[in-house]
């Protein structure tokens, strides 16, 4: 979850790693950092400076104290072993064994990405050998391991250190002897090559990143590090090796071109990135279905299939695992609902965190489905891999970034089109992921003959729709503000749902705790009776979301046992469903009620009252405490 830049160049590279910074900042924002290795003549040192500001305080830091330097490595943190303090955040030095070793010169540093597991076994064997600590860190043991290891060639160092590792890890390290070199490594953290261009007379640079966002306007040739690849990056060369230390091809780890565009991490006329991101949904939603015609398998085709692929597995399946975490998982909590009743596929949702830890029966012709905004949530990456060892091997993805490590080790895919999600809230990519996860309700529904032409054309139709229908929605801006300026001086909200607006009320229920930090829960609608009604008070807001459809009446029983303890109601209803506002009722109509894809519309509001009564609050809208965007370790 913590973001990682780092260069070889001819030129000063800081203003390029702190640019990268502050695009990374949304995976980590507890502490942050920069490295660079300083050349005199023929001498060169390690130089730092580390903030437990945000990256712009950082950056007016290195300008007041001004660190120039071709080489370099930065770190944006979000706090796993540690908490956030300077003496904790990225880079990490090592200055060799030795009780004196502080008042020596730093030998190596090094940033960090993930979580090693062992690393209390590492830290015993390194202050036998005489390192002293500086952190409560996993990450300087790395540090160390790889200055124990030093015998004159940093790749090697590298290789043996991360031989030792247990656990999760992106680095780029460097050594103060190779003052040209940067050895970057991955397992279960994402970390990408960006390969730059020589000019005349100078050598091409070449840089290290989490994300190649952050180089967007540096280079756009990009090669993704596969699980275990070590990269050496020197002046106007890099090669690479696998985990077995067989070095790769360019066939084998190809470039590839990719528009990762600055203008995706510019606020524009927007207050905050959450703000933007709601009101983009309804072209991000537009994206996501360009170029659907029709319902067919081959949407589902993963990358490099053959033909057809989707077709043999709808046909061979009879049930769906959906593994996922957070709004992911409510996502899937919806698609549960839709793939039982249009396709008739019993459907499964696990907790991706869960699902590895525990005891199942495995079932060959089950679909295993994740879903992930990012495609390298590693809880939902390891749970896809115990799924695979169990013999289910028919996967499929529904992911936001083509080029994650989700895509590559699912059969299928569906990619959503969401763009670029900064804020650590998601908004955009829930309601894409809802949008593909349809699609594939329609397309298993085909697959198994429930799903005539006439149906097939008016979900699509609908579906069309989408974008136009959410800009009505999202008209609604200005009735939820005084909603949200009366949650923003409570400490407790319940959010209630029935049927498939269920999992939309959870997803209420975490936007309002993730960024307002209000203690929010969401049931069913139909469990107020069986110990949730106790907490109802005129002091607790009940949020209760209330489409025109088959369970409405019994909604409406279930508002009137709030009333009738004192609560106060705040309604998303339908048009149609002559529900009025009156005292301790307040109603907010939709603009039009949309039958099975009506979630994609109600959550808006909810993600609108989050916003705003966040903002009333006064928090930090898109970086929320304790939080961060890209969940990369388990």
């Amino acid at each position: 979850m913590c973001g990682i830049v780092a260069a070889v160049a001819s030129g000063n590279i800081v203003p390029v790693l702190v640019q990268g910074l502050q695009r990374l900042e949304y995976r980590g924002y507890d502490s942050c950092g920069v490295a660079v290795v300083r050349q005199a003549g023929p001498a060169s040192a390690l130089v730092r400076a580390r903030s437990t500001a945000r990256v712009a305080e950082l950056d007016a830091q290195m300008r007041a104290e001004p660190l120039d330097a071709g080489t370099g490595i930065a770190h944006t943190r979000w706090a796993t072993h540690g908490a956030p303090a300077v003496h904790n955040a990225h880079p990490h030095f090592s200055h060799g064994p030795g009780a004196a070793a502080a008042q020596r010169p730093a030998r190596v540093g090094l940033v960090h990405n993930g979580i090693i597991e062992n690393h209390d076994a590492l830290r015993t064997a390194l202050q036998a050998k005489g390192y002293v600590f500086d952190s409560q860190t996993d990450t300087e043991v790395i540090a160390h391991l790889v200055d124990a290891l030093y015998d004159g060639n940093l790749f090697e160092a590298v290789r043996a250190a991360i031989a030792q590792l247990h656990g999760a890890y992106a680095i780029a390290v460097f050594h103060k002897d190779e003052p040209q070199r940067v050895v970057g490594a991955r397992a279960g953290s994402p970390l990408v090559l960006g390969v730059g261009a020589a000019a005349a007379g100078v050598p091409a640079p070449h840089y290290l990143a989490s994300d190649a966002m952050a180089l967007a306007g540096v280079t756009d040739q990009i090669v993704y590090l596969a699980e275990g690849d070590v990269v050496d990056l020197q002046l106007g060369r890099y090669w690479l090796a696998d985990a077995q230390g067989q070095t790769l091809t360019p066939q084998q780890r190809p470039v590839r071109t990719v528009q990762a565009h600055s203008g995706a991490a510019e606020l524009g006329p927007y207050r905050h990135y959450m703000q933007k991101e709601i009101f983009e949904q309804p072209r991000a939603l537009a994206d996501t279905l360009e170029g659907v015609e029709a319902v067919v398998p081959e949407l589902f085709d993963g990358q490099g299939d053959e033909p057809a692929a989707a077709w043999r597995v709808f046909k061979d399946i009879d049930r769906v695992l959906i593994l996922a975490c957070g709004t992911s998982y409510y996502s899937g909590c919806v698609a549960k609902y839709w793939l039982e009743d249009v396709a008739g596929m019993p459907t499964q949702v696990e907790v991706a965190s869960e699902y590895r830890y525990r005891s199942s029966v495995p079932q060959p012709r089950t679909l295993v489905v994740t879903i992930s905004q990012s495609g390298e949530t590693a809880d939902t990456l390891a749970a896809l891999r115990h799924a695979q060892s169990l013999g289910m091997t028919n996967t499929l993805t529904i992911c936001n970034v083509a080029t994650s490590a989700m895509v590559r080790e699912c059969k299928l895919a569906y990619i959503t089109r969401a763009g670029v999600e900064i804020g650590v809230a998601s908004t955009k990519a829930f309601s894409t992921q809802l949008a593909g996860l349809f699609l594939l309700t329609l397309a298993l529904a085909q697959a198994k003959g429930r799903l005539s032409a006439e149906q097939e054309a008016q979900h699509l139709q609908d579906m069309r729709h989408l974008p136009l229908a959410l800009q009505a929605v999202l008209a609604l801006e200005p009735q939820l503000i005084p909603w949200a300026e009366a949650f923003a001086q409570k400490d407790h909200a319940l959010f209630l749902g029935r049927g498939l607006h269920y999992p939309i009320a959870l997803e209420g229920a975490l936007k309002l705790k993730e960024i307002s930090y209000i203690h929010a829960e969401a049931y069913p609608a139909g469990e107020l009776k069986h110990g949730p009604l106790a907490l109802v008070t005129s002091a607790m807001p009940v949020v209760t979301v209330a489409p025109n459809d088959a369970l409405l009446e019994k909604l409406k029983s279930n508002m009137q046992e709030v009333r009738a303890r004192g609560g106060v109601l705040y309604v998303l209803a339908d048009s149609d469903t002559h529900i009025q506002g009156e005292a301790g009722i307040n109603v907010i109509r939709m603009p039009e009620h949309y039958g099975p894809l009506s979630p994609i519309l109600h959550v808006v509001p909810l993600q609108l009252l989050a916003y705003h009564t966040a903002l009333a609050r006064g928090t930090d809208v898109d970086k929320p405490r304790n939080l961060a965007k890209s969940v990369t370790v388990e």
